[in-house]
């Protein structure tokens, strides 16, 4: 269903909007509607992502740092690798 065409209505919830599939599969079970459903194909573009590795000892300390900001360590090493980078820049 395209977002330019909401007249459509989806297959298993009947749905017009977005916000109604979304309403309707949060409660609702797809193990109740499996039987209605078919294969498809579609592709997948991610962002390709690169791995730095960090010494043992230094990756604790930025896990503990994140778990005190309440972030994810990635998160809080690519925050600092930005702010590093305008510097620099």
């Amino acid at each position: 269903m395209s977002e330019k065409d909401n007249s459509q209505l989806t297959s298993i919830s009947k749905s017009r909007t977005l916000e109604e599939i979304a309403d309707f599969w949060d409660t609702h079970s797809l193990d109740d509607y499996w039987d209605q459903t078919h294969e498809v194909e579609f592709e997948v573009r991610a962002k390709q992502r690169r791995r730095i590795t960090l010494v043992p000892e230094i990756y604790t300390q930025v896990e503990s740092q994140a778990r005190e900001r309440g972030i994810l360590p990635e998160t809080l090493v690519n925050l600092w690798l930005v702010e590093r980078l305008q510097k620099a820049g």
